[in-house]
């Protein structure tokens, strides 16, 4: 039996007056009795939609933490955020999906904190959601445990298991009528699963793992299959769990620290997760007034570190399916603590030390260990230099090895994704160019991916072999040659990349993480005073148009600049 919290010590206990009576009326009203209101107030925070594949079967999870939290003593209040799918939006124009983490967060805080719950278990799977949870659960600094939903199971085609991204892969191919598109069909009919992320190491599931990298949710739930009766168990657990955080004090602060942060960057590299994490890492970080750290470079720093433990898809051949097989991320992460910090809280209320010390490996071909890895080379590196102050982000073991080191191209200048491959498709590009296609960073595009315009310069080899992309946008995970992406600060805050004129040569030393506009300071300083960008407003609605106003850098983690 688990002890119970003193009314009067709990965030929820007001002070009597008008505010206070008019609230437990309100609560008389809805039908709830003296003993009810006088517990703990949990707000079982849930971004369940019909329309997100990943959170479709949220409101059965969150059935769940509710019984857990009312037989440990605390009165569970269901409250809804936003919950985008990816996977169901347009990327470009108007690119919601990214922008819609910052919005999650301030949801969070404005039911959490506007209530003064006094703990919360928040429920989500897929992209940003899993990071503007986190993102909200540092603000707050409230008890608060992370459930998220599982990976979803793969999908059966002819009598085998496919995944959802080989499927994917066809489009392309089928778009050219270079493909029977029966069996095309087939593909996109039966490759993605009933509910959960997507059975890879994109955006979701790196999210999820990062959550539990952190300390944030219960053992394996990153590793857990959506359909599973595990599933179930850690969404019941976890709403017992809260009120153990509530009585105890044990704040997300306390759990996310920089020891954490760090502890996920490293399990990052690891399994090779999703380059988003470049930006939802450092938001998270920032929140958890951890801001002063440059986290780019502790992405490189680790990278150098950690080599790569677990091939998951995209880039490998094992599943998600095949990591919980395995073990799952408790495996992963105790054939790594020699290199993690094994003391850091979690929400058990134990340290990590103590979450794994019985967890072992299955597959040691899909969990690898430290001795024993997949590859050592380093997946990313962040370049700086006058042209990205801040930090540019560079996949290293994309780079073909001619362009690691000495390059000098002559700058081709794009302001639009559009205009780049305009140009690329009417031999425009010249070999040795160095291809700047700027304003797709999160204030001038929300975000947009370059990824297009790399694909398509993979089709001419002599351009692939020696030309240089640097964009503002993101990268996709399929992004390769000598592609500089996430720009900071980008062209629409006044950075560097903005006052880049065609013409100009552009140096890159990936071997020494340079990168370099080849004009002096003094003209370099001429430019930015005189440059000038203005939002097309009129051409979005209100709230892209509020992202875009308060926006800040992407080193930072595009939170809020205010």
């Amino acid at each position: 039996m688990l002890k119970k919290k003193k009314y009067e010590d709990m965030r929820s206990c007001w002070e009597f007056g008008e505010a206070e009576e008019c609230r437990r009326g309100l609560m008389y009203g809805m039908g709830y009795s003296k003993e009810e209101i006088d517990r703990p107030l949990i707000g079982v925070v849930n971004s369940w939609n019909e329309y997100n594949p990943g959170h479709v079967h949220l409101d059965k999870l969150a059935a769940r933490v509710k019984q857990g939290v009312r037989e440990a003593g605390g009165l569970p209040l269901e409250v809804m955020t936003t919950g985008i799918c990816d996977g169901m939006v347009l990327k470009d124009p108007k690119y919601i999906e990214v922008p819609s983490r910052n919005s999650i967060a301030d949801q969070v805080e404005m039911t959490v904190d506007g209530n003064f719950f006094d703990g919360m278990v928040l429920l989500c799977t897929c992209d940003s959601i899993v990071p503007g949870y986190l993102m909200a659960c540092a603000r707050l600094d409230i008890p608060a445990i992370i459930v998220t939903g599982g990976y979803m199971p793969l999908g059966i085609h002819k009598g085998k298991e496919v995944l959802h991204i080989h499927a994917q892969d066809k489009v392309g191919t089928a778009a050219k009528g270079l493909m029977d598109m029966d069996e095309y069909n087939g593909l996109i009919e039966h490759s993605w699963g009933i509910c959960g992320g997507c059975t890879s190491m994109t955006t979701a599931n790196s999210m999820c793992m990062m959550a539990e990298a952190l300390g944030m949710t219960l053992p394996n739930n990153s590793s857990t299959c959506a359909v599973s009766s595990q599933i179930y168990l850690i969404a019941y657990q976890a709403g017992k769990q809260i009120m153990n955080l509530v009585d105890e004090g044990i704040t997300a602060r306390q759990i996310m620290t920089e020891a954490a942060v760090k502890n996920a960057i490293k399990i990052d590299m690891a399994v090779a997760a999703s380059s988003n994490l470049i930006l939802h890492m450092p938001a998270i970080a920032n929140e958890a007034g951890l801001g002063h750290i440059q986290w780019w470079k502790y992405f490189d720093q680790a990278s150098n570190e950690i080599p790569l433990l677990s091939h998951l898809a995209p880039s490998g051949i094992y599943s998600v399916k095949d990591f919980d097989m395995a073990g799952g991320m408790t495996a992963l992460m105790k054939n790594m603590e020699t290199v993690l910090d094994m003391d850091v809280m979690t929400v058990t209320g134990k340290t990590l030390r103590e979450n794994v010390k019985d967890a072992r490996v299955y597959l040691p071909d899909v969990i690898h260990t430290l001795d024993n890895p997949v590859m050592t080379e380093p997946g990313i590196g962040v370049l700086y230099g006058n042209l990205a102050p801040e930090g540019a982000i560079i996949k290293i073991a994309a780079v073909p090895a001619n362009l690691m080191t000495g390059y000098r191209g002559r700058a081709r200048v794009f302001d639009t994704l559009d205009a780049s491959l305009e140009a690329l498709r009417s031999g425009k590009i010249n070999p040795g160019d160095a291809c700047v296609v700027r304003f797709l960073g999160m204030k001038a595009r929300f975000g947009t991916t370059a990824f297009t315009f790399q694909e398509e310069l993979k089709g001419h080899h002599e351009l692939f072999n020696s030309c240089a992309v640097i964009t503002d946008g993101r990268f996709s995970g399929g992004s390769s040659g000598l592609s500089v992406g996430y720009v900071s600060p980008e062209a629409a805050l006044g950075g560097p990349l903005g006052v880049v004129k065609e013409g100009d040569e552009i140096e890159i030393d990936v071997i020494n993480r340079r990168i370099t506009l080849c004009i002096s300071d003094e003209e370099m300083a001429k430019r930015i005073s005189e440059f000038h960008w203005e939002f097309p407003a009129s051409n979005y609605q209100r709230y892209l148009r509020l992202f875009v106003k308060n926006v800040g850098s992407m080193a930072q983690g595009c939170v809020w600049d205010c």
